[in-house]
């Protein structure tokens, strides 16, 4: 049985699995609005807690986190840990905020918490904005799983794009939020044991954890550094980004729906438990898979491929495994599609359109149409390079525009400060707005736009507050201001305060500038590349031989022959042209009738160390064996350094010595009765060129 088969039967047993849990939700569910967008807030704490690891984790985590890790190395170990010290926070102060108001005001959607009253104007415009980042986010999970299965099945993303779209909207109308998280909890279960397997046979391919720090090591220093180089403002902010991306996680209302499903703070606290013992352990056993894929795959994968990383290794290793990895890809990115399509759903029939709130036929049209969007985003990104070819950039770009959003505005909320609409929906925009504009300039790739955007919300929270002329200005609600009641000394907290920070700020910075690379040095700084480049031609050998019919004649080609200048040259290939012409004849009175001269077929290989290539035709060609890789020539390459690229490059000093030559004919006689034919052999003409690259690199 081939491992395609292996791969797809092991794909499907599993997905068949994933689809009867989530089926089988329909036995227990109601038909009401509340049961469909948060299970009548009686959700258990385990099965929450493992489908908001599923939910948040979802395509990004086998894709994009994977592509980010093979780019970053070990530097990307701090997006791991200090998101994971966000999320814990989330879950300590934000989620017990958001639990309580859900329960206690009935909401069932995270844009009704920016104000106290149903159908307010901050609420809509929150909504509006939620399925607008969610349904990128939600198109980024569905590129995800048609990148799953172009990889390791080579079908057509648009096909997995659109199985991923009747699945949608399959779990939805099944058994609404109930069905995702029960698929979610199921797929969590074969995610981490599926992902522990694949770990350990990974890190077995590349010799332990010793034998993968060498490879790293030997592939690109920089690899192997905590730090990248050339962060344009600092570490701190850089690191800081990490963790209001990880904050926001009460940003996401797919996330935040698994919330307002528990029945009480004591289930909540019981689900954060859940939460972090499982995700946890998943999130360094993904750190430990992308490093590892960068060590077996640098060279044969380029940076541009960088997310298929997790999908080509598991297939690579055991189809029945690659096949388990690609259902839980699968069902990760439908899952977290359906919870975004459905928290789209409690944002529009909630804030948008309250009066449809307890219209559950009505809910469920919504819930189409949202995923419809969702899945023409997808599509489209499809048609347009360029456009929606990165799910981690997608999804970077969903997660901290709906954490500047609405993060700000929960902190402010849950501190006591109730802030009219005008000041809500400025906060909205300006967050908005930081975001937008930060991605745009291209500064994401030094900070994170959690920064922006949360610095631009809260900007304009305290601009609101101090322009104020009430008696109590506090822009921090019932806690006390660091500043003292004259506005002018400063208490003790905040003294203690600033001198921690200080000194946060200077061990950071201070071991930034002692580790990392050095970042004077452009080629050590991870950026954003033009690469060109001309190839030019030098010939080593250049003759003629006749060779007979299924006879063979070997060339030995040596750049000794060539001028002196060789050596001082980027040799990149060897070039092999090939012209001969048929010299057959026929005689004889049934050559009238009788098939005429034929083509006789020449094959040509070139071997030069331990490369090799072939070719035939009957009519003249070429043979070009590269050790370079050309797809990079002209072309824009982001998230590599200068070095990286240039070791892509680089023909590595292997040009010079032999390069043997061998040719072979085939003769195709023509003729028949009553026509001779004449042709035993064929003269072929032969030129070997060397191939010199000059290139250059620019940073844009």
């Amino acid at each position: 049985m081939s491992d395609e088969i292996l791969i797809l039967f092991s794909f499907l047993l599993f997905m068949g699995i994933f689809a009867g849990v989530g089926l089988a939700s329909m036995w227990v569910k109601k038909d009401t609005t509340d049961d469909y967008l948060v299970a009548g807030r009686g959700m258990h704490p385990a099965l929450a807690a493992l489908s908001a690891v599923s939910t948040w984790n979802s395509g990004y985590m086998f894709i994009g986190f994977i592509g980010f890790i093979f780019l970053q190395g070990y530097s990307a170990i701090w997006i791991a840990v200090v998101s994971t010290i966000g999320q814990l926070v989330a879950w300590v102060w934000l989620y017990k905020y958001i639990q309580k108001e859900g329960s206690e005001r009935n909401l069932r959607s995270l844009s009704s918490l920016v104000s106290s009253k149903t159908g307010a104007p901050e609420a809509k415009i929150a909504a509006v904005l939620s399925v607008f980042f969610l349904a990128i986010y939600a198109a980024a999970q569905l590129t995800a799983g048609g990148v799953a299965l172009n990889s390791m099945l080579d079908w057509p993303e648009t096909t997995g794009i659109i199985i991923g779209f009747v699945l949608v909207v399959a779990y939805c109308y099944a058994g609404g939020i109930r069905a995702s998280i029960w698929t979610d909890a199921a797929q969590s279960c074969v995610m981490i044991v599926g992902s522990t397997i694949l770990c350990l046979v990974a890190l077995g391919e590349v010799g332990g954890l010793s034998g993968l720090h060498d490879s790293l090591s030997a592939i690109d220093s920089n690899m192997v550094n905590i730090y990248p180089s050339g962060l344009k403002f600092g570490a701190t902010l850089w690191i800081a980004a990490f963790f209001l991306g990880g904050l926001g996680v009460a940003g996401q209302p797919q996330v935040v729906s698994r919330v307002m499903t528990l029945k009480d703070d004591k289930d909540r606290k019981q689900a954060m438990v859940w939460f972090f013992v499982w995700q946890t352990p998943f999130i360094a056993l993904m750190f430990l898979i992308g490093l590892a894929c960068r060590a077996i795959f640098d060279g044969t994968l380029a940076p541009e491929d960088a997310e298929e990383g997790l999908p080509l290794l598991a297939q690579s290793l055991n189809p029945i495994l690659g096949g388990v990895i690609l259902a839980s890809i699968f069902a990760a990115t439908m899952s977290t599609a359906d919870s975004q399509v459905l928290a789209c759903t409690a944002a529009v029939t909630d804030d948008i359109k309250p009066e449809w709130n307890q219209d559950h036929s009505k809910t469920k049209r919504v819930t189409l149409a949202i995923a419809v969007f969702a899945t023409g985003i997808s599509l489209i990104g499809q048609q347009f390079p360029g456009f929606g070819d990165s799910v981690f950039a997608l999804v970077v770009f969903a997660v901290y525009g709906l954490g500047g959003i609405f993060v700000p505005l929960i902190l402010i909320r849950m501190s006591g400060y109730e802030p009219d609409s005008k000041h809500t929906i400025s906060m909205m925009i300006a967050a908005l707005l930081g975001v937008l504009i930060w991605t745009v300039l291209g500064f994401g790739e030094y900070v994170f736009p959690s920064v922006p955007g949360m610095g631009a919300a809260f900007a304009v929270h305290f601009a609101y507050c101090w322009k104020r002329e009430e008696s109590n200005p506090n822009p921090f609600g019932r806690y006390v201001s660091p500043f003292g009641r004259n506005g002018t000394s400063t208490n003790k907290f905040a003294a203690i305060g600033v001198v921690v920070l200080l000194a946060f700020v200077g061990v950071i910075e201070g071991s930034y500038q002692a580790f990392s690379p050095n970042s004077s040095n452009s080629s050590d700084k991870v950026s954003t590349y033009s690469v060109t480049g001309t190839y030019s031609f030098h010939e080593i050998a250049e003759g003629s031989e006749y060779i007979e019919d299924g006879g063979t004649v070997e060339i030995n080609a040596n750049s000794d022959g060539a001028d002196d200048a060789l050596d001082e040259l980027n040799l990149v290939g060897v070039l092999v042209t090939i012209n001969h012409q048929d010299d057959e004849t026929v005689s004889g009175v049934g050559c009238f009738l009788a098939t005429g001269p034929q083509d006789d077929t020449v094959d040509a290989s070139i071997t030069h160390q331990d490369l090799s290539l072939s070719d035939s035709n009957s009519a003249a060609f070429e043979v070009q064996l590269n050790w370079h890789n050309s797809s990079i020539l002209d072309t824009t390459i982001s998230n590599m350094t200068k070095s990286q690229i240039e070791m892509m490059l680089d023909g590595g000093g292997i040009g010079i010595g032999n390069h043997d030559l061998v040719m072979g004919v085939t003769v195709e006689n023509g003729g028949g009765a009553g026509c001779q034919s004449d042709d035993d052999g064929q003269e072929v003409n032969y030129v070997v060129e060397l191939i010199s690259l000059d290139y250059t690199i620019t940073e844009v």
